[in-house]
């Protein structure tokens, strides 16, 4: 499991993450909700550090491991169901996702693409919804597929959703780096800007990774940044250029398929799995609330 989660050393100690949680735990008192546990995470003494899961079992050891928050990853969620990502084609799948992972102990936050290709009305119901299981909060994008959504109507997106879900953080994607656009700082400055006028919570900038670029977004959003994980980059060095959000995006779900086929091949050659492996009794530990009850079958399985 170490080796899927990356290193450590570059992104933080267990005990930072711990601290980061307890503190998330006593934001507003003993009666604060999920999302302002989650918002508190955003403002800590470090960057939050998000994980991205694609399942109850991910999603759970995750926690178990002592992040302060999780979030889900549409690619990790389509590619599960058969379905390509960004596509619209998994609204069913998110909800379910989200309605089994609302009770763990940590905020949740959930991918909901651009919406789901729905009406800024039907996309407010959707984050009503969420906010209703319980769920912190949510990931909006403004790509459409090779192209961008125009920002006003993007912008009435995320104002309908905090108007259907105050109390649900919105962080607001936009892509002109992780499409590759000409001009993107300027592009991607001028949308933040746009989007924390309309309510965002936070701003998403994937594929920014210059020093320069994300002060200059970190200066622009007024609300906190959020970049991918850059393995190997230090968390302290994101939080001094203004990050205050790192998320892993895919980076695990894909990790997790390449120890399943790296372990595959090296058993089938008489070798070991290639990467520490949890027991059947602590994965049978992560089980839901409705999973524990009812009887059992059977005698132990492997």
């Amino acid at each position: 499991m170490t080796k899927a989660m990356g290193t450590e050393a570059a992104m933080g100690t267990r005990e930072t993450r711990v601290a980061g949680m307890e503190a998330a735990k006593t934001a507003g008192g003993a009666t604060a909700t999920a999302f302002e546990r989650f918002r508190a995470l955003h403002h800590g003494p470090e960057p939050l550090l998000l994980p991205n899961a694609w399942d109850h079992a991910s999603a759970a050891v995750l926690a178990a491991a002592g992040f302060a928050a999780v979030g889900t990853t549409s690619l990790g969620v389509a590619a599960a169901a058969g379905k390509p990502d960004a596509a619209g084609a998994t609204r069913a799948e998110t909800l379910a996702l989200a309605r089994r992972i609302a009770h763990l102990d940590v905020p949740v936050t959930v991918d909901i693409e651009d919406g789901f290709g729905g009406s800024p009305a039907q996309v407010a119901e959707l984050a009503g919804s969420l906010a209703a299981m319980g769920i912190a909060g949510v990931n909006v994008e403004d790509g459409r597929g090779d192209r961008l959504a125009d920002p006003a109507e993007q912008a009435e997106l995320i104002k309908a959703i905090k108007d259907s879900a105050p109390h649900l953080f919105v962080n607001a994607r936009t892509d002109p780096f992780w499409l590759g656009m000409p001009g993107a700082l300027a592009e991607a400055v001028r949308r933040v800007r746009i989007y924390a006028d309309a309510g965002a919570d936070g701003v998403f900038v994937p594929g920014a990774t210059a020093g320069r670029d994300l002060e200059t977004l970190a200066a622009a959003a007024g609300v906190p940044l959020n970049v991918l994980v850059q393995p190997g980059v230090p968390q302290s060095r994101l939080a001094e250029l203004g990050v205050r959000r790192i998320s892993f995006g895919s980076l695990l779900f894909r990790a997790a398929l390449g120890a399943i086929t790296g372990t595959a091949r090296a058993v089938a050659a008489g070798g070991h799995p290639v990467a520490e492996v949890p027991s059947y009794d602590e994965i049978q530990r992560l089980a839901g609330p409705e999973d524990e009850e009812g009887p059992t079958t059977g005698g132990p399985r492997r």
